[in-house]
C-alpha cells in the first residue's frame, strides 16, 4: 500500500511511475521488443533495465515471448497498450513545455495527433473546469483524511 491518499494514480505510479519503465513500455510500443534494442534506446543501464522488465511482465504491462532458443523478445499486453495514452500525453506536454523542438512526433493517418482527454460516456473534451472529485475511499475526504479534513491551521 501507498502511504498517503488512497489513489489510483499514486497505484499506478508504484508499477509505471519510474524513467527506466516507461521508457522500456514506449520501445515496445514503437516495435522495439528486444532486450538490446530497449537498453540502447532507454540508455538504462542493464541491470535496472532488466529489473524492470521482470517487474513489468509480473505485473501484466509487458509479457515475455521466445522467438529462439533461449531468446525472448517483449510486447505489451491489453494493459500496456493502454499507456499509449499516456505516452502521447506526456510526449505532447514535453513538446509544448520542456523541448524547443520535438525531437519526434506520433502521426495519426498522416497527420500529427494532438492527444486530448475525451470522456468517453458524453464524447466531450474535458476540462479541469469540468471534473467534480467524489472521495469513495473510507475515512478520507476530498480535504485530506476525514478526522484532518477540517481541522484549521493555528
Amino acid at each position: 500500500m501507498v502511504p498517503g491518499r488512497p489513489c489510483s494514480v499514486a497505484a499506478t505510479l508504484q508499477l509505471v511511475g519510474d524513467r527506466w519503465s516507461l521508457l522500456a513500455a514506449r520501445e515496445v510500443l514503437f516495435g522495439n521488443r528486444r532486450f538490446s534494442q530497449i537498453a540502447r534506446n532507454t540508455g538504462a543501464p542493464r541491470d535496472r533495465l532488466a529489473a524492470r522488465l521482470k517487474s513489468l511482465v509480473a505485473d501484466g504491462i509487458l509479457e515475455k515471448r521466445e522467438y529462439q532458443a533461449t531468446r525472448f523478445e517483449y510486447h505489451l499486453t491489453d494493459a500496456g497498450k493502454e499507456l499509449l495514452g499516456v505516452l502521447a500525453n506526456l510526449m505532447a506536454w514535453g513538446d509544448r513545455w520542456v523541448v524547443d523542438e520535438p525531437p519526434m512526433v506520433l502521426e495519426h493517418h498522416g497527420h500529427q495527433i494532438q492527444p486530448v482527454t475525451v470522456c468517453g460516456v458524453c464524447g466531450q473534451a474535458v476540462s479541469e473546469e469540468d471534473l467534480h472529485l467524489v472521495s469513495r475511499a473510507p475515512g478520507w475526504t476530498v480535504g485530506g483524511p476525514a478526522a484532518q479534513a477540517d481541522v484549521k491551521p493555528s
